[in-house]
């Protein structure tokens, strides 16, 4: 047991698009594809079961991550403070469950969901199965992506064009500010600072800092496309109404 919660990445490399990481990749789309087909039941009979649940996923997610780095005295200021994107995601989207704030899902749908499935695609990661950090980054990725998802499928929530625009709003105040505790801890929080050590999406947006400029035209792409299906399920009702 203590050998999968060590920092001995050697021992448990991860390699992107292994059989495992694919794996992990088919088994989040396999739960999201099943939360969507269940969604009916889900609502009508154990609707505050499934959002506990996730509440208990998206905390043991944080928890656990920074017992792990505690118990292996590696906790330090420019890694576990929670200011990479998914670390807010999770704050976001606990805080959005316990409260069911349209405000907070408007921002946490786009923002979360976008940051966590390129996660899980192209994680930042570099222990991989079956240790627990692999378990624990998954996990926490998915529970994330289906909050979210919850919020649209069970609760009937309905993001309108403006919470792009307002979602984009928040992600660049989130990053000026994280920017700014980048710059007096000498860390990387949000990557504001350099790429990621890992092969990812951002090595096809430019050198540093003009990747982070190409970042915001693909947010915004990728919040679009997000707010489509909004977009087609409104267009559709109006036309029924005539």
């Amino acid at each position: 047991m203590r050998e999968v919660l060590n920092f001995n990445r050697e021992g448990y490399p991860f390699v992107m698009y292994s059989p495992s990481h694919l794996l992990a990749i088919a088994a989040s789309v396999l739960l999201i594809i099943i939360f969507y087909l269940a969604r009916n039941k889900i609502k009508n009979r154990v609707e505050n079961l499934v959002r506990y649940i996730l509440i208990g996923l998206l905390i043991f997610g944080e928890v656990s991550f920074q017992y792990w780095y505690y118990i292996n005295e590696k906790w330090d200021l420019t890694i576990n403070l929670p200011f990479q994107l998914c670390s807010l995601s999770l704050y976001l989207c606990t805080i959005m469950l316990l409260t069911r704030s349209y405000r907070i899902f408007e921002i946490s749908f786009f923002v979360s969901m976008t940051g966590a499935f390129i996660a899980i695609l192209t994680p930042e990661l570099f222990f991989g199965f079956p240790h627990f950090r692999f378990f624990q980054f998954f996990i926490a990725h998915i529970a994330i992506v289906l909050s979210c998802l919850y919020m649209v499928w069970i609760e009937g929530y309905r993001a309108e064009y403006t919470s792009v625009l307002k979602s984009l709003a928040a992600l660049n105040i989130i990053a000026f500010l994280v920017f700014l505790v980048n710059i007096a801890l000498g860390a990387n929080y949000m990557f504001l600072l350099h790429k990621p050590v890992n092969a990812s999406p951002i090595d096809f947006l430019g050198p540093y800092p003009w990747y982070i400029f190409s970042l915001e035209a693909v947010a915004f792409l990728l919040f679009s496309l997000l707010y489509l299906p909004f977009y087609y399920s409104r267009k559709k009702n109006v036309s029924r109404q005539y």
